[in-house]
């Protein structure tokens, strides 16, 4: 692919204004501003990228793992403003996420531990992960907001903050959850994911690029519900004070 071709191949946000523009959405700013960020920040981390892999050191690659957990926490926490602590939440439940992922794939010996292997792992865990957490956010800030009531009258009734909000949690996990059961379902006959299509382009044998798939589909899938039942957990307690009282 030739810079030219790639430069057209913005047409296509083009036409994402015009639809958003013409249908009133209002999405025209994000748009712009998201195709913007996406290309300095990949340009970006190109750099960053060739000098970690040429450097080949730890203490880096830790440090890069962890800038990028923090950043996908403060994506996140903005699905959830209003809870109490959420960055923190948003932080752990990722970190979390990706320290059991990682540890298991390296445990096993999947992967090794060299930029070049766990910084796109990571990358896709991450993502994946981010992406979960802020439907667990919103999620419960809707169905609390929503289903006040429900939950108070529980309370009456002598349920502590947890058992009042145990329904909640599940629906808030299940909705979380399901993209990526989805996703699942149609690999293969749907859709070819990023990974094995790029490792088929590289001129990597079909089957192996397939062996790298499976072992990734099954890591998100650990990574997001790993992040889903901490965030849900860790999160609802937010909207209680010490007394168990809804707030």
């Amino acid at each position: 692919m030739n810079d030219l071709s790639l430069a057209m191949t913005f047409s296509l946000v083009l036409l994402a204004l015009f639809l958003s523009q013409k249908n009133k959405i209002g999405l025209e700013k994000e748009l712009v501003v998201g195709s913007i960020r996406a290309v300095v920040q990949l340009t970006l981390i190109g750099f960053v990228l060739t000098y970690v892999f040429n450097l080949n050191n730890y203490a880096l690659t830790t440090l890069l793992l962890v800038l990028m957990v923090y950043n996908a926490a403060t994506v996140a926490a903005k699905r959830g403003q209003g809870i109490d602590h959420i960055l923190r939440i948003a932080f752990t439940a990722l970190l979390a996420s990706l320290v059991i992922t990682l540890g298991t794939l390296l445990f096993f010996g999947a992967i090794h531990y060299q930029p070049s292997e766990v910084i796109p792992i990571s990358g896709m865990v991450v993502g994946n992960s981010m992406v979960a957490a802020g439907l667990v956010f919103n999620s419960l800030r809707d169905k609390f907001q929503h289903r006040r009531d429900e939950v108070e009258i529980k309370l009456c009734l002598g349920a502590n903050a947890k058992e009042s909000s145990v329904a909640i949690i599940r629906e808030t996990i299940r909705t979380a959850m399901l993209p990526n059961v989805d996703s699942m379902k149609t690999l293969g006959i749907v859709q070819l994911p990023g990974m094995m299509t790029g490792l088929i382009l590289a001129g990597l044998s079909p089957m192996i690029a397939i062996k790298y798939q499976i072992m990734v589909t099954f890591m998100i899938t650990g990574a997001v519900a790993i992040t889903t039942f901490s965030a849900s957990y860790w999160a609802y307690k937010s909207f209680f004070n010490e007394l168990e009282q809804l707030q």
